[in-house]
């Protein structure tokens, strides 16, 4: 059997889901054509059950097409949450050869055959071959990424660097970054794309555009409740790479707490993995400017009535305050609010 027609399996509680268990994942999936990957503890969270747990995984590999399911390249993931009603978990404490046979077992009786199991403990290779399977390890002795879930769950703070942003923020933390992040909100046809760009190219860096926008057209403004969610993922995600290219600080448009602002405004709820990236805006920014709605309206064919802005904008405001959140205002031609940031942040470039 070619490595590319294998079934891989991953079992852990993936509590809280870290950088670790998305390395396991990500080398697991590219040596098999589909990886399945099991969820469950007992006791399990409250805080964070595995359906939770699961649910987050399958966020952070999703794609902008939801119909495609989970994925990492080209392998599809099937994630399973499993539970103590309805499963029969086996206690943590529970012997090797009973927590292998109630895997064994499961997979029999949802039809499911493995080829290989890939872990990063050292029960692995037993497990696989009571399973009659083969072992592949990866990262046992946590070199590549120095992290369990027992560490992030003592001091989340301190290991915060190995968590995604989505993640992090479940836990109210904010991974450090190497560059101070500045972002800009405000309704539509404010000027934040026309500033971050104005401010990028004067103060030698790179800046962030707004990933809801890219995705909004193109679905050809269909987006679905799912996306929002996906929209801050994804929009995080770029703000993480285009860090590395910054220099002395990185500007971005706008950020979850828009996002989950347009939640509610397009569907009447806010996912709750959402709102807790939403909550952690003021952590995740060195300083919030919001763009008065005084510059010219512009109809792209995207944007909703001009008459909207004056409302978008007010929301925006009380979001902001009940976050806790301070900004600042800016407003004026494309030159003074350019001026107006660079005063503010003293940057003298």
């Amino acid at each position: 059997m070619t490595s590319s027609a294998r079934t891989g399996l991953v079992v852990g509680k993936f509590w809280p889901p870290h950088r670790g268990h998305q390395l396991l994942l990500e080398i697991a999936a590219a040596q098999v054509a589909e990886l399945l990957v099991l969820v469950y503890a007992r006791p399990d969270s409250e805080a964070m059950p595995a359906p939770v747990r699961a649910q987050w995984l399958r966020e952070l590999y999703r794609g902008d097409k939801l119909v495609d399911g989970p994925r990492i390249g080209s392998t599809p993931l099937r994630i399973f949450a499993l539970t103590a009603e309805a499963d029969g978990v086996p206690p943590d404490a529970a012997d090797d050869t009973t927590q292998r046979e109630f895997v064994r077992q499961w997979l029999a009786r949802q039809g499911l055959a493995v080829d290989v199991v890939f872990s990063s403990e050292n029960y692995g290779p037993g497990f696989a071959a009571y399973l009659g399977v083969a072992h592949v390890a990866v990262d046992n002795a946590r070199q590549l990424v120095p992290v369990s879930g027992t560490l992030v769950r003592n001091n989340p703070v301190a290991y915060a660097r190995h968590l995604h942003p989505l993640v992090a923020a479940q836990l109210g933390v904010v991974p450090p970054t190497e560059v101070p992040r500045v972002v800009f909100l405000g309704a539509e046809s404010s000027g934040k794309s026309t500033l971050c760009a104005a401010l990028a190219e004067a103060c030698g860096t790179v800046w962030v555009p707004e990933y809801g926008r890219t995705l909004h057209e193109e679905k050809t403004g269909n987006l679905d409740y799912e996306d929002l969610l996906y929209i801050a993922r994804r929009h995080a995600e770029l703000e993480d790479e285009a860090a590395v290219q910054a220099h002395g600080v990185l500007f971005c448009d706008t950020n979850a707490a828009t996002t989950a602002l347009y939640s509610y405004y397009y569907f009447h709820r806010c996912d709750p993995a959402l709102q807790a990236m939403a909550a952690v805006c003021g952590q995740r920014y060195a300083h919030t400017f919001v763009c008065t709605p005084t510059v010219p309206f512009e109809q792209d064919g995207w944007r909703g009535p001009e008459a909207l802005r004056s409302f978008q904008h007010g929301m925006i405001l009380m979001q902001l305050d009940y976050l806790g959140i301070a900004y600042t205002l800016v407003e004026g031609t494309v030159a003074e609010r350019v001026a107006q940031v660079r005063s503010h942040l003293s940057i003298n470039i």
